[in-house]
């Protein structure tokens, strides 16, 4: 990929006072697409991520009265391990949003066994492209180097991640801070998300608050990957809470 820069547009940031308040209010908009989804078509999708800034977001609807089996949550992105290590986003997810009244939720991971991550790219593409379609919402977080899902700064697979039509991509990013040791991940793509009737991206933070205002000033999309999300679907919600 070669150095794109971006003009991201101006996106207004929906301040909260405390991270409940934040839930509370996504979790009424987030119902309201399910809820809509559902009456429209029969189903609905949604597309979460791991991470401690969404589990308040996550508890809050696990308790609404839904028709949580018409529901299914499928990872936006997985870390390349099984579903009941540590560090994996299909277990955090099933703890924090599969329980309660949203125990009949039909949850989607991104792990296939006794498959590399490369090997299984091509089987959860097909299986994403086979499910109902747009997504009701798409919860997305940022890290402090300007990745969301595993669209990591330079990572391998970013350009495919960010420009193919494919909707699930195998990523390898470069060793950071931020990544950790599970550097090999699979990710929903830009193409996967991008038509969503609902995308929110949570921050949580002064740094997060800070890493934001640089991925709207341009500048590649390479170095702060969020930029691609905040570029095709300006209509996004960034919700912040200290």
């Amino acid at each position: 990929m070669g150095a794109s820069g971006l003009m991201v547009r101006a996106i207004d940031v929906i301040e909260f006072a405390r991270p409940q308040h934040m839930a509370e209010r996504l979790a009424d908009v987030v119902t309201a697409n399910l809820v809509g989804a559902i009456a429209q078509h029969g189903a609905a999708g949604l597309a979460v991520s791991g991470g401690s800034t969404p589990a308040g977001l996550y508890k809050i609807m696990s308790q609404r009265a839904l028709a949580w089996p018409k529901v299914t949550a499928t990872l936006v992105d997985e870390r390349w391990v099984p579903p009941g290590v540590d560090g994996s986003n299909e277990k955090f997810v099933r703890g924090a949003l599969g329980v309660n009244a949203a125990k009949a939720i039909n949850i989607v991971g991104m792990w296939r066994d006794a498959l590399t991550h490369s090997e299984a790219e091509t089987q959860i593409d097909t299986e994403l492209k086979n499910q109902t379609r747009p997504f009701a919402a798409v919860i997305l977080g940022m890290g402090n180097d300007g990745h969301t899902a595993s669209w990591f700064p330079h990572a391998q697979g970013l350009e495919t991640a960010l420009q193919s039509d494919k909707r699930a991509c195998a990523v390898t990013a470069k060793p950071s801070d931020v990544v950790g040791v599970h550097r090999e991940r699979m990710t929903m793509t830009l193409a996967a998300i991008e038509d969503a009737r609902f995308i929110c991206l949570l921050l949580s933070g002064a740094k997060k608050r800070t890493v934001f205002e640089q991925a709207c000033s341009d500048g590649p999309v390479e170095e702060m990957p969020v930029r691609a999300i905040l570029d095709r679907r300006p209509d996004i919600w960034v919700c912040w809470s200290p």
